[in-house]
């Protein structure tokens, strides 16, 4: 038994055809076929059913198929952690950012970034919370900026910084009057919120006491829609303050609620096994050293 028969074995359970996995293993399909027919009769048993249209693995071979699968994976995982020890930030990190986020935090970090970290080569998706975690689990991607707490074992969390809440609404509106906006006045002057799956809407709904907010009329599919609706006079909202440079000028008033400590807490996440451990700790650091306008540092008592 072999770890490059192995590797065939999971690239045929993966794709349940020979030439494919062939193609994804670089060998020519007898050569693959050689080597799964050798890796059976060492084992004496038969772990693929080759009689389907899809190659498909026997009751036994799932079994196999998964303990491989996890051999493999920990081959990969040495292999990486002797190539990162040469340089941890020379090396691409496919990095998951949350929407109400990404747009307003990363041009303020980047060159920063870039400066201390030249090799590092930072490749971005923004994705909701859920399919981000989701991502990070199954290896897809190496870390993620999002709002905390976390709470999954198997993810190490790097606290970087608190961003205020702040109230929105439209130009002229009576709460524009206010040096501080009650969150009472805010819920009752036709609060809007983003669509589910958007950790900010959760986070607006804690702020404002209304977890059981019901009838909603509308909901925003974005920060930048939900702020076009409050200049439409639509509504009033929450927005993050990294956020509260609008485009569309006065027609957004912004003022501080008058409830203490409504912010939300960022953080960088990744998987505490991952091979790029090393990486995302200095990368954390880096970022955690350059907070962006109106954040503060989060207190180690909070972390």
């Amino acid at each position: 038994m072999t770890l490059q028969e192995l590797r065939y074995l999971v690239a045929l359970a993966d794709c349940g055809h020979f030439g494919q996995a062939a193609e994804a293993c670089y060998v020519s399909q007898s050569t693959l076929s050689t080597g799964l027919r050798k890796l059976e009769d060492s084992l004496g048993v038969v772990v693929f059913d080759r009689s389907l249209k899809q190659v498909t693995p026997t009751s036994t071979g799932y079994e196999i198929v998964e303990s491989a699968r996890r051999i493999v994976e920990e081959a990969t995982r040495i292999q990486e952690l002797a190539s990162y020890a040469l340089d941890p930030m020379d090396r691409s990190v496919q990095l998951g950012v949350i929407p109400t986020l990404g747009a307003y935090y990363l041009p303020h970090v980047l060159a920063q970034v870039r400066l201390a970290h030249p090799k590092l080569r930072l490749l971005l998706r923004e994705e909701l919370t859920p399919l981000l975690l989701a991502h990070l689990a199954e290896g897809k991607l190496d870390a993620g900026l999002l709002a905390l707490p976390i709470d999954d074992p198997g993810l190490e969390v790097a606290p970087l910084f608190v961003e205020p809440l702040l109230a929105a609404m439209p130009a002229g509106h009576a709460l524009g009057a206010i040096d501080r906006v009650p969150v009472e006045a805010l819920a009752l002057a036709g609060l809007l919120l983003l669509e589910e799956g958007h950790c900010l809407r959760d986070q607006a709904l804690e702020t404002c006491q209304l977890q059981g907010l019901k009838n909603e009329e509308i909901r925003a599919t974005s920060l930048e829609t939900l702020r076009q609706m409050v200049a439409m006079g639509l509504g009033v909202t929450l927005m993050p303050i990294l956020a509260g440079v609008s485009p569309s000028g006065q027609q957004v008033v912004l003022r501080p609620l008058e409830q203490p400590g409504a912010s939300r807490s960022i953080g960088l996440v990744w998987r505490r096994r991952s091979p790029l451990a090393a990486t995302m700790r200095q990368f954390a650091a880096t970022l955690a050293c350059e907070l962006p306008p109106g954040t503060s540092a989060i207190s180690a008592d909070a972390a």
